[in-house]
């Protein structure tokens, strides 16, 4: 193999790399809050909480892969909604 070949090849692999390294990379993580009057007991917000995630499919959204869902459940306590708005903006 003559030197030049040698050095084009090995220059050549240098510039594809970073374009393969970037390919490679995981997809972001986004996070969306959630905070919700009833208590999490209640069947209403459990179908709630599942049509959300549903539609969040359908869109390509889906839990644990490319978004996280942090709910919150304030149970109809005034108390609790300021806590929670609180710890989810944090």
């Amino acid at each position: 193999m003559k030197r030049r070949h040698f050095i084009t090849l090995f220059g050549g692999g240098t510039v594809v790399s970073p374009l393969v390294a970037r390919a490679q990379q995981p997809e972001r993580v986004r996070r969306i809050g959630v905070l919700i009057g009833f208590s999490a007991d209640d069947p209403l917000p459990q179908r709630m909480v599942s049509a959300f995630a549903n539609a969040l499919g359908r869109f390509g959204w889906v839990e644990g892969k490319n978004i996280r869902i942090d709910y919150r459940f304030a149970g109809g306590n005034p108390t609790l909604y300021k806590t929670y708005a609180a710890e989810l903006l944090a």
